[in-house]
């Protein structure tokens, strides 16, 4: 039985990672997400997060997430991410600026729908903000 498997994390800038992973943990929008080798298929959206990936040779490495989709299968996992940065290059900025473009969005919301997503948005931000950044 395989341990091993193919992980691509992929952003509109660059692809950030694509190799052979033994694990791959990801923050789904129902929750965190543990990717291993036979993974059944599964697609799912990516909410504001850090993406943990345990390489085959052991060493870790993290990434911030701003959304996204993860497509799934036995033999792999490719995340195409909104927007993604290498945990140590990360800038508190970026969550500031994506803070205030919510809050303003939030103030335009003219449906409830609309007003429940983006409350939620700025609940996810705040909550990768306390993961990201030491207080």
């Amino acid at each position: 039985m395989a341990t091993e498997f193919n992980f691509e994390l992929v952003s509109p800038e660059r692809l950030l990672v694509s190799g052979s992973v033994s694990e791959v943990v990801i923050p789904a929008t129902e929750g965190e997400m543990t990717v291993m080798a036979n993974h059944a298929p599964t697609m799912t959206t990516i909410k504001p997060g850090v993406v943990t990936v345990k390489f085959a040779d052991g060493r870790k490495d993290r990434f911030v997430v701003f959304g996204g989709f993860a497509d799934i299968i036995p033999t792999g996992c490719t995340l195409l991410a909104e927007s993604a940065v290498h945990v140590d290059d990360f800038n508190v900025d970026q969550i500031t600026r994506r803070v205030e473009a919510a809050r303003t969005e939030l103030a335009q919301a003219t449906t409830d729908e609309h007003k429940f997503g983006i409350e939620s948005y700025l609940a996810e931000l705040t909550t990768l903000r306390g993961i990201v950044v030491p207080a």
